[in-house]
């Protein structure tokens, strides 16, 4: 058990023992400043009010009671601090401890099984089909990923999965663009739809499809020219979408599509399975879900008086078919736009039975573009926005990832173009993978591989350096870290752990020799479990860690 683990355990008891409820969950951190000691909580805080006491007599309290239940050599001092937080002072041999853990676990080291188990299902990007990936669509995939990486790495069984809106008035007006385009290639008028697509990717589409089919694809029938061009270019465009992600680092493992809701009679049984809960009725010609007594802030139609559905009712049937798959979870990546959307998705899961915690949607702002300090807005191949491949292959796929990722999904983001291309410390994925070097480097001068490095026989006390304390701190921080990331499905909680890791590995690197001192065989086990450290949080995040910069 890890000492922030065991910590916890005694807190819990400590807690019961001085009158706390049973559901106490004790948070045991790392501390910033080595006076605070090496772990701290401030579980007295949360139990002063149920209580009805001062949160340091709280802690006081707790501390009295805690000598009894604490593992013996585990802690060597416990104290109060400020307005009742608790810190603790670990044995030196536990402060080392961690290194002999990352080493024998090296690329798992982090890892848990809290969620063994759960099966959970995140879709995210689902772009319509009808153009190229936007760095908007960029942001999302890097996100879902993340997500999908950090609940995989605490054990939850995890499908990535992408939905195609392959049905409806946008794919009928592509198919009418590249018809539109076709006609203008042979020298014929050929009008865009309003509302349709003006891009430039739609002029190198129809240049191909003749190229292919030959000059007697402009003279079909308008209505057939329309409905294979329509195939034509979602096939197209759906290839292309793939090819982006896949080289931006994203795999899915299911894509599902609109168009298998109806074809497998699925949006016929969403609704059947309503009408048998009393959860719908006719009004004004339509069809309307019971959505407000369900936490809606009204009901809302599913079916309207000319018989077409409303968006709601096929992404009921399709996550009504993800919990018939048997996902405990359904985590979805929606752009912000879809803000008032998400009640109504809720209310539609808890009317159908759903627990709570089924449904679950993450929203994604959009991405400003920043060049020499101005804002890139266009992109000549799409008309109206900077693609995806565009930037990734200007910053490179790690930089274009990692950016994405630094901040909530939900907050206003700027990416610095710039900033991400730079070779400078004040580059984060540039200062976090040439920590990474760094501590590779170590073992190309001492003409060892990092392998070869063990913990055996070496006295590990000798790293009592300020610094090298800090490592060992957070190195042990990084398993709770990545639980509390997956937990809230933050992955900028890894971005900023990296940062704070490779911040201390820097100054350590600068400021102490290595090699050739008597404390050459502990700093290398401590060089070799950052080094170790540092690629697994990489790792979730999806990005290279390069032993040499």
């Amino acid at each position: 058990m890890r000492p922030h683990e065991a910590i916890a355990h005694a807190l819990v008891e400590a807690a019961l023992r001085i009158g706390a409820s049973q559901d106490v969950q004790p948070e045991v951190t790392a501390t910033r400043d080595p006076s605070h000691g090496d772990l701290a909580t401030n579980l007295a805080l949360m139990l002063a009010k149920p209580l009805k006491q001062a949160p340091r007599a709280v802690a006081e309290s707790l501390v009295k009671e805690l000598p009894g239940l604490l593992p013996a050599g585990l802690v060597r001092k416990i104290d109060v601090a400020g307005p009742g937080f608790i810190n603790f002072f670990l044995e030196t041999e536990q402060r080392v401890g961690v290194l002999d853990e990352v080493l024998a676990r090296g690329p798992d080291y982090g890892r848990a099984t809290t969620g063994r188990g759960v099966k959970v299902n995140v879709e995210f990007v689902s772009a319509n089909p009808t153009g190229p990936l936007h760095v908007g669509h960029g942001r999302g995939a890097a996100l879902g990923d993340g997500i999908a990486a950090l609940l995989a790495w605490t054990g939850h069984a995890v499908t990535r999965e992408f939905y195609v809106n392959d049905a409806g008035t946008q794919i009928d007006k592509l198919g009418l663009s590249l018809w539109a385009r076709v006609q203008q290639q042979v020298g014929r008028t050929g009008e865009i739809p309003e509302g349709g697509y003006q891009g430039e990717y739609l002029v190198e589409l129809a240049a191909a499809t003749l190229e292919r089919e030959g000059r007697a694809f402009a003279d079909l029938a308008a209505d057939e020219g329309v409905r294979r061009c329509r195939s034509i270019a979602m096939l197209s465009q759906r290839a292309e979408q793939d090819e982006d992600l896949r080289q931006f680092g994203v795999r899915f493992d299911v894509v599902a599509s609109e168009s298998e809701l109806y074809r497998d009679g699925l949006i016929e049984r969403a609704l059947a399975d309503l009408a048998a809960r009393a959860l719908t009725f006719e009004q004004d010609g339509a069809l309307w879900l019971r959505a407000a007594a369900f936490g809606d802030d009204k009901d809302r139609v599913i079916r309207k008086s000319d018989g077409t559905y409303t968006y709601l009712l096929p992404d009921i049937a399709y996550h009504r078919q993800k919990r018939e798959r048997g996902f405990a979870r359904a985590i979805d990546v929606w752009g912000a736009d879809h803000h008032g959307y998400v009640p109504r998705m809720r209310a539609a899961m808890r009317a159908l039975g759903y627990p709570d915690d089924f449904f679950h949607a993450e929203l994604v702002q959009l991405v400003r573009v920043m060049r020499k300090g101005e804002e890139v807005r266009f992109s000549k191949r799409t008309g109206d926005f900077v693609t995806l491949r565009e930037l990734f292959e200007e910053t490179g796929v790690d930089a274009a990832r990692y950016f994405f990722l630094m901040r909530r999904g939900d907050s206003q983001f700027v990416f610095d173009v710039d900033l991400a291309t730079s070779q400078t410390e004040e580059n984060p994925v540039f200062y976090v993978q040439m920590a990474h070097a760094r501590m590779s480097g170590i073992f190309r001068v001492a003409a060892r591989t990092p392998e070869s490095v063990s913990a055996g026989g070496v006295d590990l006390r000798a790293l009592d350096a300020p610094e090298e304390l800090d490592l060992l701190k957070e190195l042990t921080a990084f398993p709770g870290v990545v639980a509390r990331a997956a937990e809230t499905l933050e992955p900028h909680r890894i971005t900023g752990y990296l940062e704070d890791l490779a911040r201390i590995a820097h100054a350590w690197y600068h400021k102490y020799r290595v090699l050739g001192e008597p404390q050459e065989g502990a700093r290398l086990v401590l060089g070799r479990a950052v080094r170790q450290v540092l690629a697994n949080g990489l790792a979730i995040l999806g990005i290279s860690a390069p032993d040499r910069m």
